[in-house]
């Protein structure tokens, strides 16, 4: 059907087909055109007020269509609306709802829910003004009709998110409306309300149980915020904990038990209420949770537990801070006779239900570690309160555990223990959701572990050190899931179990003798050969975890070695197991490689191919990804650095590991000179870049260039300088070639010191033709390390070096950009701030000939740029480094035998700036970065005094304080505090002296 225009005459019938979800694209325009015309006008908007009320439309989508309209006029046009207009909103509102107590279908739930939130939005706007009594209208009109009491309820709930959900944000204003909201309500009519819950949740438990479970709903809502008398009495109560009896309402009543327990209320009564409900639940049967089958209610029956059991927790911290001994007992008695229901809860096979009790459990295992601290208050109470504490705790004990804490202790210890174990559908291969709730789940079982460490370790070190040797010895025949969560128990010891430093294995014998033989028996068991991907993974971590275990008993390296190095470790048939060793071994042998001289060679040897170079052409995929074989080349620096070869072995070592490197770097070079296709070059730029990091990588073994010397390895780190360095000229992928290469450069320059500096200049010139921002921004660390650690040596090369570098930071900086480029604004700050921090490194590193031999023209450009990073930039950073510039130039050249016409520049650039910059509206005090610019700025003035004397009081005095319109009382104070000697004291005056300036 084509589209046409039709006029508006009452409601726009062929609009309103639009608002179908099947409509063509033209009726869905027309009905949105049609939706924003009754929205912005004045009183077209009443067609949607008379269809409601008269009911003339049978379509779901019109009707719904209809609330949007109303509900946009409320929103946002209703202090525009006439009290006539506004009187009709309440009527529709009403005649609408009188035709749902008529009707014999209730509508469809999204066009309930709508209609709540109008109701909500109407009573939000006109509780406090024009309805008063809007729950008196709604609960006459619908008394107990399924109907109305629906809408009412939903209603209620909207009312909460409108009022009282706190994850909504509102304005401040909006928050004081809601608070006179709820301070209104809670006067007038709460009770009434709260009577009406109880006479729905009484009259329709068996015939309508979905109203039943939304009116629990209502009730967890509310009570968060209304007088819990109302609810928390045995009227209330007792109906509710009736109706956990009810297979469908359970659930709901549940979570509304819930609300009511964490209700925040005195500690005694808080005890009371938990002991009345558990009472009544016990009696019921609901603590034999073996018998219950359905584990969404259990979630939800846990959940509640939790609740009852934290709410016990706090009343007894409570009670106990409070002195009121004799309480805090009965809360503490209480509380331990929850502990077996925790443990059923905790223990059960469903995740979700044990999760959801593990806050009660480890509020529980906290107060049995808060027990001595409990105790050392003893004396300060009474000899009945002594009595009631003693009854509890055995204070010959530590942490005074009582046997049946003893008892409970150990029960969390096997439940956590049996918990921690992998279901065996858990998928390894491809982890999904249902396999990061688990990882998640374990992390609040290492949390319950990790405190059942604190309230007994020598409990926990026997029970894992039981479940280990038991598992361990028959590993052969049990399941991958118990091997794994055995050794899983022994790794998590080494957190759980304070060390200084990873020493499990010195100080405490018991400790450490439990330690030492559990991994003396996980080492020699040779269950390393385990064939599951999880136990390959727990036993290297272990091992590595526990790597000084091999100082005190270094006669198992070999065999850990040679794991590692075979199908169990480094080939293993997983990409995951192998990733993960390569790591793993290059810790390890950081750790030992004073223990592995003998096998160095053998090492070597064996690790040979996983050190090869993968061509991009090879199609075959690399046993390791080239991020593993970073470690593994690290790995090899290591064994060949720290043996006891002599330092031609070393060398000959070295060399035999790099060489592969830079004959393939040649090939790759010169294959991608002359690569057409952009793809193909991306390949081998790669491959070149990972041959220059591999070589990186092994040079990390080195501390200083002594060692390098003593290896006689200079000679072999120059030639793979000189191999990689044509690499900068290369005229295909520059960005990644360039990155690659000045990451060596910054390695060679720790490791060879002077010897690099022969090859810096040409690398300089390379780098800095044709830069981008980030070229730039990258190369100017590299300079700035030069500059810094080599300061004369380097000058004449800075001085040669320098005009071009900042020309190309200039030409970059000059370049236009498109307004919201905001990825290129930031490059540009970026490396502005690059820019001032070379300049800084200059200056500070006594290497003032570098700037002032270029020239005056350069130098005052360079001054310039700096006088303007310190002002015009709003970035506190930069202009933080802009001003320790100032200062020291000041501090350089601001004397009598300083640089010519520098004193004038002082006057006319620099003093202007220090009083300038604090007053940019962007200049904001407030901020802590901006606050230490202004530090800077203060101390650049104190320079200035420093080296002009008097006569920069006598400046800023007659001329320049004046020129700002200063009084001359203030222009004195300023003179006044510069001349003091504490430079803290100009700080804060400075500050203040901004802050009065910019009101």
């Amino acid at each position: 059907m084509a589209c046409q225009s039709v006029s508006i005459i009452n409601m726009d019938e062929q609009a309103l087909l639009g608002l179908n979800p099947n409509a063509d694209a033209c009726y869905r325009q027309k009905a949105m055109v049609y939706f924003e015309q009754l929205k912005e006008s004045q009183d077209a908007w009443e067609v949607c007020a008379e269809a409601l009320a008269k009911g003339i439309y049978s379509d779901d989508h019109v009707k719904f269509f209809c609330f949007q309209v109303l509900e946009h006029q409320i929103k946002y046009r209703h202090g525009g609306l006439s009290p006539a207009q506004q009187q009709l909103i309440r009527e529709t509102l009403m005649k609408w709802l009188q035709g749902q107590l008529m009707n014999s279908q209730p509508e469809k739930p999204f066009i309930r829910n709508k209609a709540a939130q109008v109701f909500a939005l109407t009573f939000v706007m006109e509780y406090l003004t024009h309805w008063p009594k809007f729950f008196h209208d709604l609960l006459s009109l619908v008394g107990l009709n399924p109907h109305g009491v629906d809408v009412y309820l939903r209603t209620l709930m909207a009312i909460d998110a409108e009022v009282v959900d706190r994850d909504i944000l509102h304005s401040p204003e909006e928050v004081r409306r809601n608070t006179l909201i709820k301070d209104g309500m809670r006067e007038q009519v709460i009770p009434s309300l709260v009577e009406s819950w109880y006479q729905i949740l009484g009259a329709y438990q068996q015939s309508h149980p979905e109203i039943t479970c939304q009116c629990l709903e209502v009730v967890g809502a509310y009570v968060s915020w209304i007088d819990l008398n109302l609810i928390a009495n045995d009227r209330f109560v007792n109906l509710l904990l009736s109706q956990m009896s009810v297979e469908d309402l359970r659930e709901e009543a549940c979570d509304c038990l819930y609300e009511i327990v964490c209700k925040g209320m005195a500690p005694t009564d808080k005890t009371k209420l938990v002991e009345s409900l558990c009472q009544v639940l016990q009696s019921a049967g609901f603590f034999n949770v073996d018998q219950e089958e359905d584990v969404d209610f259990l979630a939800k029956f846990s959940r509640l537990v939790n609740g009852m059991g934290q709410s016990l927790v706090l009343s007894w911290t409570k009670l106990a801070k409070g002195g009121a001994v004799k309480e805090a007992a009965e809360a503490l008695r209480a509380l331990e006779t929850k502990v077996p229901l925790l443990l059923q809860l905790l223990v059960h096979d469903d995740d979700d239900i044990s999760a959801n009790i593990v806050g009660f459990c480890y509020d529980y295992l906290n107060v049995l570690k808060q027990g001595s601290e409990w105790q050392s208050h003893m004396p300060q109470v009474g000899r009945g309160g002594q009595e009631a504490i003693e009854e509890y705790w055995d204070s010959d004990k530590f942490p005074l555990l009582t046997d049946q804490q003893k008892t409970h202790v150990e029960d969390i210890m096997l439940a956590v223990m049996k918990k921690l174990t992998y279901d065996e559908e858990y998928n390894f291969d491809n982890e999904g959701e249902d396999e990061a709730m688990f990882v998640e789940y374990r992390k609040q079982l290492k949390m319950l572990l990790d405190r059942l460490a604190q309230v007994s370790p020598d409990l926990l070190l026997e029970a894992v050190g039981r479940v280990f040797n038991n598992t361990i010895q028959r590993w052969q025949t049990a399941s991958f899931m118990e091997v794994e969560v055995a050794i899983r128990l022994l790794y998590m010891l080494g957190e759980a179990l304070p060390a200084s430093h990873g020493a499990h294995f010195s100080g405490d014998t018991a400790k450490t003798s439990a330690l030492q033989d559990m991994m003396r028996t996980l080492v020699s068991s040779g269950l390393s050969g385990y064939q599951h991907t999880s136990v390959s993974l727990e036993f290297f971590e272990t091992v590595v975890r526990y790597d000084k275990f091999f100082l005190v008993e270094p006669q198992h390296i070999p065999i850990v070695l040679m794991s590692f190095l075979d199908h169990r470790g480094l080939r293993h048939s997983s990409p995951k197991v192998r990733s993960r060793v390569a790591y793993l071994f290059s810790r390890f042998v950081k750790t030992l490689h004073k223990h592995m001289n003998s096998f160095i060679e053998d090492i070597l040897s064996r690790i040979q191919d996983l050190l090869e170079l993968a061509p991009p052409e090879n199609g075959f995929p690399a046993l390791l990804t080239s991020d593993d074989q970073l470690f593994i080349f690290e790995t090899a620096g290591v064994l060949i650095v720290h043996g006891e070869s002599p330092a031609e072995r070393k060398q000959a070592l070295m060399r035999s590991l790099l060489t592969p490197l830079t004959d393939a770097f040649r090939l790759l070079l010169a294959k991608l000179a002359s690569e057409r296709e952009e793809e193909r070059q991306a390949a081998l730029a790669d491959c070149l870049s990972h041959a220059v990091g591999f070589a990186s990588r092994t040079s990390k073994a080195f501390s200083n260039k002594q060692t390098v010397k003593q290896c006689g390895c200079t000679e072999v780190y120059r030639d793979c300088l000189q191999t990689f360095l044509p690499a900068l000229s290369c005229p295909v992928q520059r960005g990644s070639l360039r990155s690659a290469v000045r990451s060596f450069l910054h390695r060679m320059i720790i490791c060879l010191e002077e010897e690099v500096l022969p090859f810096v200049p040409a690398a300089s010139e390379h780098m800095l033709k044709d830069c981008e921002a980030r070229d730039l921004q990258e190369f100017i660390p590299l300079i700035s390390q030069i500059t810094a650690k080599f300061k004369d040596q380097v000058s004449p090369f800075l001085q040669q070096v320098f005009m071009p570098l900042v020309l190309a930071i200039f030409e970059v900086l000059c370049r236009p950009a498109e307004d919201n480029d905001q990825a290129a604004a930031l490059e540009k700050q970026m490396l502005r701030r690059s820019y001032f921090t070379f300049i800084q490194t200059i200056t500070s590193s006594g290497m003032n000939e570098v700037l002032a031999n270029q020239g005056v023209e350069n130098v005052e450009r360079v001054l310039f740029t700096i006088i303007q990073g310190a002002v015009d930039f709003p970035d506190p950073i930069a202009q933080k480094t802009c001003f320790i510039i100032l200062s020291k130039l000041v501090e350089l050249w601001g004397g009598k035998d300083g640089m010519a016409g520098f004193p004038d520049f002082i006057y006319k650039h620099i003093v202007p700036a220090c009083f300038l910059a604090p007053l940019k509206p962007s200049f904001d005090l407030t901020d802590a970065q901006t606050v230490l610019t202004l530090s800077e700025c203060a101390l650049t003035l104190k320079m200035i005094h420093l080296r002009r004397g008097p006569e920069f009081i006598q400046y800023l005095q007659q001329e320049y304080l004046p020129s700002l319109q200063v009084s001359p009382e203030i222009t004195q104070e300023v003179c006044q505090v510069l001349q003091q000697p504490d430079a803290k004291v100009l700080k804060n005056y400075m500050k203040a002296f901004f802050q009065r300036a910019k009101l």
